[in-house]
């Protein structure tokens, strides 16, 4: 069973992350913008050239925010606001020697996170378009520093330790455009010592594109993270053939191999206002969410990266998958009520 007795959070560095620092910038635009630039609402791609001048577009033609971003280290920001204790957990990713970098750490800090950047002096500071219109989002991710983490910050001793110290990991679908080796090296480290390891599908065009790394990680996998949109695409990408049904998906995907047979993976399925679909030892459970008034919804980005910062916040506590889905939920409800993802105060959520 995955499940534990429940603990009082007493270690620091129970918690890992890894992924791709970025700092978001974020700007409500016009549909003829999004066409300008070949990009589709409600998606996430990575920057190609004729992208590059987006960034300074946005900040030209409209009011743009700077916010601490990257998928990860949302994930655990929002992890650590919901602990209130800090370093809990530990985010690594590479950035530049640069400006963003300092406001990234800062911010990074500041909720309470171990940040173990591995900086680099022949990229700048990876950033994130994000543009919505209405209550959709579409990312453009210009990757620069981050697309240099190498497997030497994971060797380091000082780093070594803290992966070590590591109960419970988690590393984005991103990742996997970055350094799959290092994924690899941590997915084994966790089989060898029966942690918890976990992964997020984080769009539709890694399962497509990058499905070989992909699928040479989702052996390690505990528990997988994704999206409607996402999991429909994994599905086409992996010849599940007539399986359109997401229930049936979810639990194809819970099927395929896996080495650590100790304990069976969980998917986890989000669906936007639609239920969640959490599938576990053979059955498919759904989760209602709540609907938010229309003019309560600021931002939807940033609300799957929440809804895993939940589910996580609870998980390492030893809670309930019932408590964790439910904590996800109300932190992605949260979050969607924000510019970017965000919070204020201290969090309230009652199990």
């Amino acid at each position: 069973m995955i499940e534990k007795k429940e603990r009082m959070i007493e270690s620091e560095g129970l918690l890992l992350g890894m992924g791709n620092p970025l700092l978001d910038i974020s700007a409500t635009v016009d549909t003829e913008f999004l066409k300008k630039y070949d990009l589709k609402s409600n998606n996430a791609i990575l920057a190609e050239d004729k992208h590059k001048p987006l960034y300074e577009e946005m900040v030209r033609l409209y009011k743009a925010d700077f916010i601490a971003g990257g998928s990860v280290q949302n994930t655990m920001r929002v992890a650590q606001w919901l602990l209130q204790k800090p370093n809990v957990a530990t985010y690594m990713g590479c950035v530049g020697k640069d400006k963003y970098s300092k406001i990234l750490e800062d911010k990074a800090k500041q909720a309470g996170l171990n940040v173990r950047y591995q900086y680099v002096e022949e990229e700048p500071t990876g950033t994130c378009a994000v543009l919505i219109t209405g209550k959709e989002r579409s990312l453009c991710a210009n990757l620069a520093a981050a697309n240099c983490f190498s497997q030497s910050h994971i060797e380091k001793p000082e780093n070594k330790r803290l992966i070590e110290t590591a109960r419970y990991i988690y590393i984005s679908g991103f990742f996997l455009t970055v350094s799959p080796s290092s994924i690899q090296t941590v997915a084994k480290h966790a089989y060898d010592n029966d942690k918890i390891f976990m992964m997020n599908l984080s769009a539709p065009f890694l399962c497509d594109f990058f499905q070989k790394p992909m699928l040479d990680a989702l052996p390690y996998v505990d528990i997988l993270f994704g999206n409607e949109t996402e999991a429909d695409t994994f599905a086409k990408v992996n010849n599940f053939a007539d399986c359109t049904d997401r229930k049936q998906i979810a639990l194809k995907i819970s099927e395929m191999e896996k080495i650590n047979d100790k304990r069976k993976r969980i998917i986890i399925i989000t669906q936007g206002c639609e239920p969640v679909l959490v599938a576990k030892d053979g059955t498919v459970t759904e989760y209602p969410v709540a609907k938010l008034p229309e003019e309560k919804v600021v931002d939807t980005n940033g609300a799957g990266d929440a809804f895993v910062g939940g589910f996580l916040a609870q998980f390492v506590q030893g809670k309930s998958i019932d408590t964790c889905i439910k904590c996800g939920i109300w932190a992605a409800t949260e979050i969607v009520q924000m510019s970017g993802c965000t919070y204020e105060g201290k969090p309230n959520f009652q199990s």
